[in-house]
C-alpha cells in the first residue's frame, strides 16, 4: 500500500529530486498509472474519494531518480472544492518537472478543458489518452498524431489497467513542453487579462493564467494574492475584474468556461470519429443504465447481494474455513505445535499461554488465520470485482432517494459502502462530502451500523447455516435502525444537505490482474494490522481467564447478556473483545454457533448486537481525528447502550411470538 499523507511531500518539495505530476479528471486511471511508474500500488475504485490527500512514491524513470505525484480528480483549475485548490495550488507553488495529464480517450472533451487549462499556465506537460481499449470498444478512435499536433505537445495511448503503452509514455515523459493552443477571449475579457497581468507578481504558473482565475472569481486565491502583492494593488485588480463583469449579463466564470469548451469541441471535431461499436460495449451500457433504475436495479442488486453471499459466505465461510480450521489446524498445525511446545517450554504456565483454550496458537492464529482470513480474503475478491466493475457508483445514484430520509443524498454510501472494507478508512473517506452535517451523520451510521469486512466475512459465515428468514430479519434489523437513527439524528445535527452530484465510470469487465493485485494488498494489511491486535485480545482474555476477571465480567453481565438478550454468559467474552477488534468478537460468536452453543434466535440476535456494537478501537480513534474527542465519546456513549437495546427488544419480538427460524 502508498503512504498517505504530507511528509513525502514536506521532504522532497525543496529537493533537486525530478517531479512528475499526474493530474486530470476524476475516475480516469490516475491512481492506477501511479502505482504503474511507482512500483507501489494505490487502492483504485471507481468513485471520488480515493484521492482525496496527495499521494507521493519514488521511482527510477528513464534512469532518473523521481518523485511521482498523484493529485486529486479535478474538473478544472479554477477551484470549486477543496481537492482542485489542492492542485491547482501545486500547480502555482510547487514547480513540477513534467506535468502527465491524463485523460479518458472515450471522454476527451471533459479532459480538453483542462489542457487549455494547463497550455494557458505555460507549464510543461504530456497528454496521456487512458482508457484507450474502452474507446476502442465503443466505436471512439481519436487521431493521436494530429491532436499532438494541434496542441503542439506529446500526445501518448494508454491502457494502465493493462500496462499498455507505458514505455511510450517513459518516453514522452521526456519531452515535456508547453502547449502552442491558444483560447482567445471576448475583447473585453482580453482587454481585463492584459490590464490585470502587468499588476502580478512572476509566478510558477503564467500571469494569463492567474488573471483569467480571477476574472472568473476565484476566491481560493486570495491568500496567494495578499502573500504576494500589496493591499492597493489587490483593490485595483478586483477594480478591473469589476469593470470588465459590468460589460456582460453572465458571469465572467461561466463565459471563460464555455469558451474553453467551444474551443475543445473544435479540437474534438478535427480528431474524433465514431465506428459502429461492439455488442459488449452496447450491452455494458444497457446494464449500466439498468442497474441504476429504481425498479431494474433491484433485481440487479439482489442478485449482486445473492453471488457475493453464495462466494463469501458459502464458499469462503463454510468451504474454506472448514478445510484451514478443521484439516489444516485441527489435523495438522496445532497438534504439532502443541507437542514442540510441549517438548521446547517445560514451564506449565507458558504451555497454556501458547496452546491453552485462550492460546496465542490455539486461539489467536486460529480465530486470525483459519477462520477470518480465508473469509476476509474471499470478501476482499468480491469487494475488488464490484469496484473495478463499476457497479459502486451506480449503487449510489439507485439509493440516493432512500438516503434522503437521513439528510443525505447517494454520495453518502460510497464511504458506507467503503466501509463494508475498513470502516476506520471510511471514515477517513467521508471528507468527500461537501457539509460538515453530512460528515457527522456518515461517520455515526458507519459506527453503528456497516460491520468492515473482516466482521462482514464472519456474520456471512454465520447466516450461511441459518435460514432466509434469519438472515432478513438481521438485514432488515440493521436496516430499519440505520434509517431511524439517520432520520432522527438529521432532525439534531444542524445544517443542510448538499446537491447530488456524481462522476459515472462505465460498466467494465473487471480485470483479473487488478482484482488480484488489490486483494493481495488488502489482505496484507489485514495480517499487518489485524493479527497483532487478536494476539493482544487473546493475552487479554488469558490474563482475564487467570485472575478471575472473566468471571467477574460474566457475572457483572449476565442480566444483561443472559436476561435481557437471551444468550449464554460465555457470548460476554465477543462483546468485551468486540471492541478491539470487532472481527475478533464476530469470531467468537461464530464458535459459539458451530460448537451447537446458539439456536437460531441466539445467532440472529447476537449478530444484531455485535454489528450495531461500538467499532474498534483503530475506528474510535479515527472518529474521534476526523470529528473531534466530544463527537467520538457521544457517539459511542450512544451506540453502546442502544446497540443492547435493539437486540433485547428483538430477542422479546422473536420469542413472545414463538419465531421458527
Amino acid at each position: 500500500m502508498h503512504d498517505h499523507g504530507s511528509n513525502d511531500g514536506e521532504r522532497y518539495r525543496d529537493s533537486n529530486l525530478h517531479k512528475v505530476l499526474l493530474i486530470g479528471n476524476p475516475n480516469v486511471g490516475k491512481s492506477a498509472l501511479f502505482g504503474l511508474l511507482t512500483g507501489r500500488y494505490v487502492t483504485v475504485s471507481n468513485y471520488p474519494g480515493t484521492t482525496v490527500e496527495v499521494t507521493y512514491g519514488n521511482a527510477v524513470l528513464n534512469r532518473t531518480r523521481t518523485l511521482v505525484i498523484d493529485t486529486p480528480g479535478v474538473n478544472s483549475l479554477v477551484p470549486m472544492s477543496e481537492d482542485e485548490k489542492v492542485t491547482r495550488d501545486i500547480l502555482l507553488t510547487d514547480r513540477a518537472g513534467v506535468v502527465v495529464q491524463v485523460a479518458d480517450t472515450k471522454n476527451l472533451r471533459r479532459g480538453l478543458t483542462i489542457t487549455l487549462q494547463l497550455a494557458e499556465m505555460e507549464v510543461p506537460f504530456i497528454l496521456d489518452l487512458n482508457m484507450d481499449d474502452e474507446a476502442k470498444s465503443r466505436g471512439i478512435l481519436i487521431d493521436q498524431e494530429k491532436l499532438s499536433q494541434l496542441l503542439g505537445i506529446e500526445v501518448v495511448k494508454t491502457v494502465a489497467i493493462r500496462r499498455s503503452g507505458i514505455d511510450k509514455l517513459l518516453k514522452g515523459i521526456q519531452h515535456p513542453r508547453p502547449s502552442s493552443i491558444t483560447v482567445r477571449y471576448d475583447d473585453a475579457i482580453e482587454g481585463g487579462i492584459r490590464d490585470i497581468t502587468a499588476l502580478l507578481p512572476e509566478a510558477n504558473i503564467s500571469r494569463r493564467a492567474l488573471a483569467l482565475m480571477i476574472l472568473a472569481g476565484d476566491e481560493s486565491l486570495k491568500g496567494w494574492l495578499h502573500a504576494n502583492l500589496q493591499d492597493h494593488v489587490i483593490e485595483d485588480i478586483e477594480k478591473i475584474r469589476q469593470d470588465v463583469q459590468s460589460r456582460f449579463n453572465n458571469s465572467l466564470g461561466y463565459l471563460i468556461n464555455q469558451r474553453r469548451l467551444k474551443k475543445a469541441d473544435e479540437v474534438l471535431s478535427q480528431v474524433l470519429s465514431l465506428h459502429e461499436a461492439g455488442k459488449g460495449s452496447a450491452i455494458a451500457f444497457h446494464l449500466g443504465k439498468w442497474s441504476m433504475h429504481p425498479v431494474y436495479g433491484l433485481p440487479i442488486l439482489l442478485a449482486v447481494l445473492y453471488l457475493v453471499y453464495q462466494f463469501v459466505g458459502v464458499l469462503g465461510a463454510g468451504d474454506a474455513v472448514g478445510f484451514l480450521e478443521e484439516t489444516v489446524f485441527g489435523e495438522y498445525l496445532n497438534p504439532w505445535a502443541a507437542k514442540i511446545v510441549h517438548f521446547i517450554v517445560p514451564v506449565p504456565f507458558l504451555q497454556e499461554l501458547l496452546i491453552g483454550d485462550y492460546g496465542i496458537i490455539t486461539m489467536a492464529l486460529t480465530y486470525a488465520i483459519a477462520i477470518v482470513l480465508p473469509i476476509v480474503g474471499f470478501f476482499f475478491i468480491a469487494f475488488g470485482i464490484l469496484e473495478d466493475s463499476g457497479y459502486l457508483p451506480r449503487l449510489a445514484v439507485m439509493v440516493n432517494r432512500i438516503f434522503k430520509i437521513m439528510g443525505l443524498n447517494g454520495k453518502a454510501v460510497l464511504p458506507m459502502v467503503l466501509g463494508l472494507g475498513c470502516d476506520t478508512m471510511a471514515t477517513l473517506t467521508t471528507r468527500i462530502l461537501e457539509t460538515k452535517k453530512e460528515r457527522i451523520l456518515v461517520t455515526l451510521l458507519l459506527a453503528l451500523g456497516v460491520p468492515c469486512s473482516a466482521q462482514l466475512g464472519v456474520i456471512l459465515g454465520m447466516v450461511a447455516g441459518l435460514s432466509g428468514l434469519a438472515t432478513t430479519i438481521w438485514i432488515g434489523s440493521i436496516v430499519l435502525v440505520m434509517l431511524l437513527v439517520g432520520y432522527l439524528a438529521a432532525k439534531i445535527v444542524p445544517g443542510e444537505p448538499s446537491d447530488f452530484v456524481l462522476e459515472l465510470p462505465p460498466i467494465r469487465v473487471p480485470q483479473l490482474m487488478n482484482i488480484l493485485v488489490k486483494t493481495a494488498a488488502r489482505v496484507q494489511w489485514y495480517l499487518k494490522e489485524a493479527v497483532p491486535l487478536f494476539i493482544l485480545g487473546t493475552f487479554i482474555l488469558f490474563v482475564g481467564h487467570k485472575v478471575g476477571a472473566l468471571e467477574y465480567i460474566q457475572k457483572l453481565t449476565d442480566p444483561l447478556v443472559v436476561g435481557v438478550l437471551g444468550l449464554p454468559s460465555k457470548a460476554a467474552e465477543a462483546f468485551v473483545i468486540g471492541f478491539l477488534r470487532r472481527d475478533y468478537g464476530a469470531a467468537g460468536l461464530f464458535m459459539l454457533a458451530k460448537n451447537g452453543l446458539l439456536d437460531p434466535i441466539q445467532i440472529v440476535v447476537s449478530l444484531v448486537v455485535i454489528t450495531l456494537f461500538v467499532p474498534c478501537i483503530a475506528n474510535f480513534f479515527m472518529m474521534v481525528k476526523e470529528r473531534g474527542l466530544k463527537t467520538a465519546l457521544t457517539m459511542v456513549a450512544f451506540i453502546f447502550p442502544f446497540a443492547f437495546a435493539v437486540g433485547g427488544v428483538l430477542n422479546w419480538i422473536l420469542r413472545t411470538l414463538n419465531v421458527t427460524l
